[in-house]
């Protein structure tokens, strides 16, 4: 079983043909309600990318309003266990507000929510759930003492403790040694190890973040890298792993489905390397539709080179 720890939010998804400029108003936009969340996000590509339906569950809070009946019905579609995740009363349930543009990039302003409502207690009334997992999967769309605590839980039980430290931000040292995995894009590994948040330029500027990163303690990293592919540090060293062919319409959730397809391919008993070629291949998928969970491709659509 897979157990996925983190956020559900409702995408309000603006298509713009540009960033508006600050002050400015761009007309021509098309709205789109799409269910996201990075947690849920990575709870749903896990379902659908994994050889065995209703091997996942989430632990997650929603609101008590519409929204969170809409993300509610979208897990149970997917067969997502949803028995920990807790309708917080009195509040509304978490929202991202994003913009498109016609080049497939996107911004993000969020609004927790109820999000911000899971607390260390969830994490141990789940504690029979985490002992039945195979992978454990984390975030930082929730609080940080809630994630420090599934994480030492997790790891004291002997789990794939895999975390996705987005939104960006400084981590410590404590936490990053009970991972697994790792797996940051360039701008969060950057600011893991104390860098300013910017894109490393070249393969030499991501092995040396790597290298700081294992000093760390950190047991395996898979930096992705869009376009460029997964810089991945393993237990061969450090391995470079070529993007597959695609045509961006919307970047939205593509990490997320990377993270799905490699973790749903780990738990199937795929080696590290045919996961990381797995979750490529799904996130080269995703980013030829628009959205989050509506962008995430089944593991039917990747046959038959995923049989």
């Amino acid at each position: 079983m897979i157990v996925v720890i983190g956020s559900i939010n409702m995408d309000l998804v603006m298509r713009v043909p540009r960033m508006p400029h600050p002050g400015e108003t761009l007309s021509g936009g098309v709205f789109q309600t799409i269910p996201g969340g990075k947690g849920a996000n990575q709870a749903v590509a896990c379902a659908r990318l994994s050889r065995q339906r209703g091997n996942v569950a989430m632990i997650a809070c929603l609101g008590d309003d519409a929204f969170g009946a809409q993300l509610r019905a979208a897990l149970r579609h997917e067969a997502i266990d949803d028995t920990h995740v807790h309708t917080i009363a009195g509040m509304s349930s978490g929202v991202a507000a994003i913009s498109v543009d016609d080049n497939g990039q996107n911004s993000i302003a969020l609004a927790a929510g109820a999000n911000a409502a899971l607390l260390p207690a969830h994490i141990d009334a789940a504690q029979d759930l985490i002992a039945q997992a195979h992978v454990v999967v984390l975030q930082l769309e929730s609080p940080m003492a809630t994630v420090a605590h599934a994480i030492r839980l997790a790891h004291g039980m002997g789990k794939i403790v895999v975390l996705n430290p987005a939104p960006a931000q400084t981590l410590p040292t404590t936490l990053l040694r009970q991972l697994t995995y790792l797996i940051p894009n360039e701008i969060e590994a950057a600011m893991l190890v104390g860098q300013t948040a910017t894109t490393l330029e070249d393969d030499s500027e991501v092995d040396a973040v790597i290298a700081r990163l294992r000093e760390i303690g950190c047991a395996r990293i898979l930096v992705t890298l869009g376009a460029k592919g997964v810089r991945a540090a393993l237990a061969n060293g450090i391995q470079h792993f070529t993007a597959q062919p695609a045509n961006p319409i919307d970047t939205t959730a593509a990490g997320d489905t990377f993270i799905g397809g490699f973790v749903a391919a780990l738990a199937d008993g795929e080696s590290e390397e045919a996961a990381i070629d797995f979750g490529q291949r799904a996130a080269a998928s995703s980013v030829a539709r628009v959205g989050a969970q509506t962008s995430i491709p089944y593991r039917r659509d990747l046959l038959p080179a995923a049989n």
